[in-house]
């Protein structure tokens, strides 16, 4: 049976006593928001990843693995210590897991300087893509612009002519903005950075109000973006002034949460649920049968991170020490994914399509996500003519 080892850490590391494993084992430190505004999004990314492993008889590779698994809490100095913890200690073959781009830059030389493959489940800064882009990362999910510069080509094809945009002050944030902006032509009305974290947004729904613009497009994953859409639509705003997000802010964890006044918002995702591949229906099936809860992109990413090491190890045949070999065999091998190929481009960025959806009402009376059309075909992101790969 597959090991999840939880790890708790909050300001300080705790001595950890831990059985040392035998060379015919592999060792994933799974590092991840589990606690907080951004838990839900840790925690699904956390549940894909150990479903595939389930999936593939709890090995990766055909060997016996043991995920040690960490609450970052959304802290870089906690994060920090859990790096150092998994490469000085733990000695692990991969680490995975992060949520938040801040978090990531924060660990990121650790993984680096180790030369331990960081495989992002999800955060994917403009750093890494660019100028940063080091040969130990990649990233499975998207690089963080791509899904806005989706919505912002939706939001210019469908003509709108004022927006506001709204998202909070991190480096995932700044990306989130850059990347509708990249697409989306029309006035901006307003632009809006808050808090990372913030749950209350009187004083920015006020904004909004005062900017009187046809739409407004919303960056906050989690926990904020739940409390945003409630206070959004009790201000009576969602009529006026519709609302545009993309997977992060219009997730089914969102979606779950808010409820019915949710219909009709459109949401730009790399994958949607009902994707007709096997491997996904799979996917889609077990995660509500295990977790009793529809799975989100944050899901499918953990799942397909995990499907890139299987393949990767596999390939290898467990041989882990030539580095510069596996580096090849992760930026070329034909991974199965839930959304279908993808491959990497030269800063080891997918390069893939992304697709519309729409909260629709189902005959219940819930809500849920559904798939409306192609927005983008092999997007490509705008920082990998920076990244000079060593």
């Amino acid at each position: 049976m597959l090991r999840f080892k939880l790890f708790a850490l909050a300001a300080a590391l705790p001595a950890l006593s831990v059985s040392a494993l035998a060379a015919d084992n592999l060792k994933i430190g799974m590092m991840t928001t589990l606690s907080g505004p951004g838990a839900s999004l840790g925690i699904d990314i956390r549940d894909g990843f150990a479903l595939a492993v389930k999936h593939l008889n709890q090995k990766i590779g055909d060997i016996p693995v043991e995920v040690l698994v960490a609450d970052d809490a959304q802290n870089p100095d906690t994060a920090k210590q859990i790096a150092e913890r998994f490469v000085k200690k733990e000695k692990v073959d991969f680490a995975t897991g992060v949520v938040f781009s801040n978090i990531v830059l924060a660990v990121g030389p650790t993984f680096f300087n180790s030369e331990t493959f960081y495989i992002s489940a999800n955060a994917g800064p403009s750093q890494y893509a660019g100028a940063q882009c080091n040969p130990y990362f990649f990233n499975v999910a998207w690089q963080n612009d791509n899904l806005h510069e989706a919505m912002g080509k939706y939001m210019q094809d469908r003509g709108i002519k004022s927006a506001v945009l709204l998202a909070p002050n991190y480096p995932g944030g700044k990306d989130a903005l850059s990347g509708v902006k990249a697409y989306y032509k029309g006035v901006i009305a307003d632009e809006i950075v808050t808090k990372l974290g913030q749950l209350d947004y009187a004083a920015e729904i006020a904004q909004i109000r005062a900017a009187n613009a046809d739409a407004l497009f919303i960056f906050l994953p989690g926990g904020m973006g739940v409390n945003f859409i409630k206070q959004y639509a009790q201000s009576g705003l969602m009529k006026k002034t519709p609302l545009y997000t993309q997977g992060f802010s219009g997730d089914e964890d969102v979606v779950r949460a808010v409820g019915p006044v949710m219909e009709g918002v459109y949401n730009t995702s790399q994958w949607y649920r009902e994707m007709d591949n096997p491997l996904n229906k799979r996917f889609v099936a077990d995660f509500q049968k295990d977790y009793n809860r529809l799975p989100t992109l944050y899901a499918s990413q953990g799942y397909d991170a995990a499907l890139l090491i299987d393949a990767a190890v596999r390939q290898m045949q467990g041989k882990l020490d030539n580095k510069a070999a596996l580096r090849k065999v992760l930026e070329t091998v034909k991974a199965p994914s839930v959304r279908g190929q993808y491959s990497f481009g030269p800063n080891h960025y997918p390069i893939q399509p992304y697709y519309l959806r729409r909260v629709e009402k189902n005959p219940d009376g819930t809500v849920d996500n559904k798939f409306v059309s192609k927005v983008a075909d092999r997007l490509v992101d705008n920082y990998v003519a920076a990244c000079k790969m060593p």
